[in-house]
């Protein structure tokens, strides 16, 4: 072990000791919270402090259910150097005169609430309150994380055959063939390396944009630069290397491998320091929907990332030594977002959907005791159901606003008629959605306005409709309120 890894497990611990010194006087919980392209991350943080806060009924979180949660408020900001999640801004753009869906947020975030309850188990019956920190970061900074593991050699290897893969081609042609005229044992070139890696974050940006693609490849800070925008750490690109050739000193291949090394240790070992070694549990969104309607090839995309992102995660039980010293997340949620798009017959049908996908990287954490759980819901539904008649059929289909603009079948929509839409129905076996010879599964909706909430007797806005919120929320803190 290197010099500088010795500082950075010194250092992981003693940030870990330093948290775990004040769980010990007031319980506290970290909760991360990050999703994959558009599956909603925003929308859910808000949603889950708002239905908290205001006291929403949750009938699955026990505490709530039990009539044991007495208060939740929020409280100041408890890290100076951490941006505030802008709780206040995204709940008035969803309840506003225009109900608009709040713009995502593209950095770390943070905000902490004080639940006030009542204990109901164990030896210290009575009342307590429960600290909860919930983190909001953009998920391509998990996926970054992946990178740790890797170096320079193989993450092109990696970067440059997924860019090949068919559904693909067309996006990532233009780099592609710019990748040909880069020689990577040609000289350092400060000017090359520079036109190399504005090339490939275009490739990158095209495929955040493409509404197919539900996976995103590291570098995730290439789209979000902040204050390292034109910085040598963020000014490389993969290269086109033989198979076994290693990048040498003072050639193209060998200045992007330092670059690569030095995003790694300027921007990915700084996030997990300093906050995601530091995370109880996590939250990972994910917009299944949009993965299925593109088809198998998505699907695997979808499936990989979802892997790279559990393998990020140093997973495990807590006992009181290794959370002192070496805290890990003991409970990881994937949840299959948006499940107001479909008909409730199918949400169980999206949640075996989710299973599936990581089924197989759920297996090795579970392994290490950590446990790993996947479901489907909506942090705020925006539909209702209705049923619609095709000839002499009635079929369960969703009614909501669609956004202006939106088209469904040839009508375009102004952004308040509402619309009542057959969604489709999602195979009854998981497995089929990667059977080749299955028909391709499509999900009719289109993106729809926030819903209009009306105020309550006493003249108070509640919290939008959701679905199975209050379950996600029993899984992650659900056992901290006992």
């Amino acid at each position: 072990m290197s010099d500088a890894s010795y500082l950075d497990s010194a250092r992981n611990a003693a940030l870990a000791f330093g948290d775990s010194l004040l769980g010990l006087a007031r319980p506290r919980l970290r909760i991360g919270v990050t999703g994959l392209s558009r599956s909603g991350k925003t929308v859910f943080t808000t949603a889950l402090i708002q239905n908290l806060v205001e006291g929403a009924k949750l009938p699955v979180l026990k505490a709530s259910a039990e009539g044991r949660i007495a208060r939740v408020r929020l409280v100041p900001q408890p890290d100076p150097e951490i941006p505030r999640f802008p709780y206040e801004a995204h709940r008035a753009a969803l309840s506003g005169p225009d109900r608009r869906w709040p713009e995502s947020t593209r950095r770390i975030s943070e905000l902490r609430i004080e639940i006030d309850y009542e204990r109901a188990e164990g030896w210290f019956k009575g009342p307590a309150t429960l600290t909860l920190d919930i983190v909001d970061y953009p998920g391509e900074w998990l996926l970054d994380l992946a990178l740790i593991g890797q170096d320079y050699a193989s993450w092109s290897a990696q970067a440059v055959a997924d860019a090949r893969k068919a559904h693909r081609l067309a996006i990532a042609a233009p780099w592609l063939d710019d990748l040909k005229q880069r020689d990577p044992a040609g000289p350092a070139d400060e000017l090359v390396a520079e036109a190399a890696s504005d090339v490939f974050k275009a490739y990158l940006a095209a495929l955040r944009a493409d509404p197919e693609a539900v996976a995103v490849t590291p570098p995730g800070r290439f789209l979000m630069p902040g204050d390292l925008e034109g910085s040598p750490a963020l000014t490389f690109a993969p290269l086109d290397l033989p198979p076994g050739v290693q990048p040498q000193a003072g050639t193209l291949a060998g200045l992007m491998a330092e670059r690569f090394e030095a995003y790694k240790r300027v921007v990915v070992g700084p996030f997990f320091r300093e906050h995601f070694a530091r995370l109880d549990r996590q939250i990972v969104l994910v917009d299944a929907l949009a993965a299925l309607d593109a088809g198998p090839a998505a699907l695997a995309d979808l499936e990989t990332a979802l892997g790279q992102a559990l393998s990020a995660f140093a997973v495990g039980r807590n006992s009181l030594l290794s959370s002192l010293f070496a805290p890990r997340i003991e409970k990881v949620l994937f949840a299959a977002t948006k499940a107001d798009h479909l008909h409730h017959t199918s949400h169980d049908r999206l949640a075996g959907v989710m299973s599936h996908l990581v089924a197989r990287a759920a297996a090795q954490a579970q392994g290490a005791g950590a446990k790993v759980e996947a479901m489907a819901f909506a942090a705020i539904r925006a539909t209702r159901e209705v049923r619609i008649r095709e000839g002499r059929e009635e079929l369960p289909a969703i009614a909501g606003v669609p956004e202006a603009g939106e088209v469904v079948d040839g009508e375009v929509f102004d952004g308040q008629t509402e619309a009542a839409i057959f969604p489709g129905d999602l195979p009854e076996r998981p497995e089929a959605i990667f059977d080749p010879d299955a028909p391709r599964w499509h999900v009719r909706a289109p993106r729809f306005r926030p819903p209009l909430v009306k105020p309550d007797a006493g003249g108070r806005l509640v919290p939008p409709p959701q679905i199975r919120l209050d379950r996600a929320l029993e899984f992650l803190i659900g056992d901290r309120l006992a």
